[in-house]
């Protein structure tokens, strides 16, 4: 087991919105009140593959960035309410995929809802992905806007970040 988020130095978080095809995944390292972003991406995978195929590449790509990056935390976006049932189960088996190899490395894991992310960050629950995604740029002064969901993925991991060392109405769900 790692040891927690609230020891002292830095604090590595891994940020994750998944989705089946393309799940945003993005590394927030904090330093003495200072944000670091060293990676950021998007675990994209063809319309074409099988969907246990692009479960194996969600796992193996994330294990790499846990390897690389050595997090502490994650923070991964909550599944929205979906109107289609087998959408909805094709999230929940990409999300499924990513916390079994957070829970794997030993990582504190949190939840937070999109509504809520999109709030914290932007300051209006129902924003779009491109205000969200020109934001964080912003907010984490890169230097281009990232892919949406890579952007998203940050965007949790710094709305998680926000939410720390405040009193919050609700407070975060671990999992």
């Amino acid at each position: 087991m790692r040891s927690s988020a609230k020891a002292a130095g830095p604090q590595v978080l891994l940020g994750i919105d998944p989705s089946l095809r393309g799940t945003g995944y993005g590394i927030l390292v904090l330093n003495r009140g200072a944000a670091m972003t060293p990676a950021h991406g998007t675990i994209k995978c063809p319309p074409k593959w099988e969907g246990s195929r692009c479960l194996a590449r969600i796992a193996q790509t994330l294990r790499e960035v846990i390897r690389q990056h050595a997090p502490t935390v994650c923070v991964i976006e909550g599944l929205f309410y979906a109107q289609n049932m087998q959408t909805a189960l094709i999230m929940g088996q990409a999300r499924g995929a990513a916390l079994a190899v957070a829970a794997e490395a030993g990582l504190e894991i949190y939840e937070l809802a999109p509504r809520r992310v999109k709030q914290a960050i932007v300051g209006y629950g129902a924003a779009g992905k491109v205000a969200v995604a020109r934001m964080i740029q912003r907010q984490l002064g890169l230097a281009e806007t990232p892919e949406p969901d890579a952007a998203d993925a940050l965007a949790v991991a710094l709305a998680y970040t926000q939410s720390q060392g405040r009193l919050a109405l609700t407070p975060l769900k671990r999992i």
